[in-house]
């Protein structure tokens, strides 16, 4: 489905109009704003509670900061941790009860004061215009269109830019939902490249103006990036802090901006996932506050509605892809998985690997899906809401009691935003972008399991790469078989594909085997001498075979064909 790229115009002409920016302008008020709320979530319950909410804080994270230190951390977090604790322990724990609380609640004002300012970041105009031409750049020579030896190669023109991208979707509705409220981009997330790369799609691609999104803490221990995302609108998401407290503050700061009107980004998975798998199951927090938006502005009888769009990002490559298995493999296999082999590499390898970056070509798509309300109703272009049937709905009313009051009701917003998960679970199956990369991927592993039926996954990772040789008539039959159940999928709607994908099978197989995992030290797969195909890393494989994983593609494949077998190197 690669069509010409279209440039949308920016909507808004000037950078000071942006929500992000007013945001930044008003950050002493929204910390104000963000402690008062979430204080009087936190204070509202009883005495004991909330003083057990306190202590248990404040333990958590003196073991954070003994076991697991941050360079990011304040110099100051000891000392803070241990006061804040002597203070609740001698102030307020052998007084009445009266006294006892306002120490208390004192106490409470200041750790949410102290995750507030962590939390929110800044915008600098400045630094947002030298970090759109740096992303150019970056881009330009990532998504390099031939192989030239020439210097002036590495920096080619935008052009050549976006003719490596594969951006589609209904963006025209996208964009004209700004007019109606705020949107909210929940993008899948396998790469440490999709925040850049979704910042620059939305900004130069589709004219949009800047985000806020989250980025975490941990990224902060790097000087440059640090630099930046203070700079940039991010806010700062601790996972090392589970503690009520803060989440507490986190998912209020997210409420409140998107109450603001500040449009969002954040990846609802909540890290990358491991096993290259498109996400099966999301989180509910940051989820759940723009169903809580969406309900406060009904209550303030504002027109303005949340919009969620879901973003499918698609890549030939994950860099990370060789750790991230890694670690999905440890977590599903516990004992039964063991490191196939050492993980050092040789000069050589290095050097190829480096050649690889500065040679080769490569593709990313992004899918941008359907737009919907909070609630998982697909919207128009005037941000109208449609319910399954195709008949118009109100927002309001699915926040309404028994009398017909706008009211808060924390069961019935946790179960929509349950739906909203299940919502977007579908949608991200159906806007995925199938690439020639993955369909190879997935029909050689199945090839190779069909020839085990009898060895489980683990097993199946323990054989050794060198000793199989993969037929390439027998991988374009199969990918021949697959091709034609993916046609019928995509004519159903099921589905999305690549033009690459519509190609006769051999030349899909050569495509997709030249475009996998282009950047490894390591390919996964790799031809010898155009009569086989052979894979340095079944693990590797396995990652961007799972990419289709779910869709029961394979069982689209008549097995008994005799073309479909495995060599053995004997």
């Amino acid at each position: 489905m690669k069509k010409d790229l279209v440039i949308y115009p920016h909507l808004y002409e000037n950078m000071e109009d942006w929500p992000t920016y007013k945001l930044s302008q008003d950050r002493a008020n929204f910390i104000r704003e963000i402690e008062e709320v979430t204080f009087q979530r936190l204070s509202s319950r009883k005495f004991q509670a909330m003083v057990d909410t306190l202590t248990k804080t404040i333990y958590q994270e003196r073991i954070r900061i003994k076991e697991s230190p941050w360079k990011v951390d304040p110099p100051n977090e000891r000392v803070f941790w241990s006061k804040v604790s002597k203070r609740l322990i001698q102030r307020s724990l052998d007084r009445p009860e009266e006294e006892a609380r306002a120490e208390a609640e004192e106490v409470l004002r200041l750790i949410i004061h102290r995750y507030a300012e962590e939390i929110v970041g800044t915008f600098r105009i400045s630094t947002f215009r030298f970090a759109r031409r740096f992303l150019t750049v970056f881009f330009n020579r990532l998504f390099n269109a031939a192989v030239d030896k020439s210097i002036a190669s590495l920096w080619r023109g935008r052009r050549q830019l976006y003719e490596r991208l594969n951006v589609v979707g209904d963006i025209e509705t996208v964009r004209s939902l700004f007019r109606h409220g705020t949107v909210v981009v929940v993008p899948t997330h396998s790469s440490n490249l999709d925040s850049i790369l979704v910042g620059y799609v939305m900004d130069q691609i589709m004219g949009l103006p800047s985000f806020s999104y989250g980025a975490g803490l941990n990224l902060y221990n790097f000087g440059p990036a640090a630099y930046f995302m203070n700079r940039l609108g991010a806010y700062r998401v601790d996972r090392r802090k589970k503690n009520i407290i803060y989440l507490e503050t986190l998912k209020t700061m997210s409420r409140l901006s998107i109450q603001r009107g500040v449009n969002s980004l954040f990846f609802p998975g909540g890290t990358r996932a491991r096993s290259g798998e498109l996400e099966r199951e999301l989180k509910l927090g940051l989820l759940g506050t723009t169903v809580e938006a969406q309900r406060a502005l009904c209550q303030q009888g504002s027109d303005r509605k949340v919009f969620i769009v879901p973003m499918v990002l698609s890549y030939h490559f994950v860099l990370e892809a060789p750790f991230l298995i890694e670690e999905y493999l440890r977590s599903v296999g516990k004992e039964q998985y063991l490191r196939l082999r050492d993980e050092s590499y040789s000069v050589r390898s290095w050097f190829r690997y480096i050649w690889r970056f500065f040679s080769t070509t490569s593709d990313i798509a992004v899918s941008v899906g359907k737009p919907m309300d909070v609630v998982g109703n697909f919207v128009d272009a005037q941000g109208r809401s449609y319910d399954r049937f195709g008949n118009e709905v109100d927002i309001r009313d699915y926040f309404r009691d028994v009398h017909g009051d706008i009211n808060e009701d924390k069961q019935r917003e946790n179960e929509y935003t349950r739906l909203l998960a299940e919502r977007l679970v579908e949608r991200y199956a159906v806007d995925n972008i199938v690439l020639s990369s993955q369909l190879v991927a997935f029909a050689v592993f199945e090839i190779l399991a069909h020839q085990h039926p009898r060895l489980d996954l683990f097993g199946l990772l323990r054989l050794p790469p060198d000793d199989y040789r993969f037929p390439f008539r027998a991988v374009a039959e199969v990918v021949e078989q697959m091709q034609r159940q993916l046609f019928e999928w995509e004519a159903e709607g099921k589905i999305k594909l690549s033009e690459e994908v519509r190609w006769p099978a051999p030349e899909v197989v050569r495509h997709g085997v030249s475009k996998l995992g282009v950047f490894h030290r390591e390919k996964p797969l790799y031809f010898v001498k155009e009569e086989a195909i052979v894979s340095s890393d079944f693990r590797v494989l396995y990652f961007y075979h799972n990419r289709l994983k779910n869709y029961g593609l394979e069982k689209a494949v008549q097995w008994k064909s005799e073309e479909i077998e495995v060599w053995r190197n004997e």
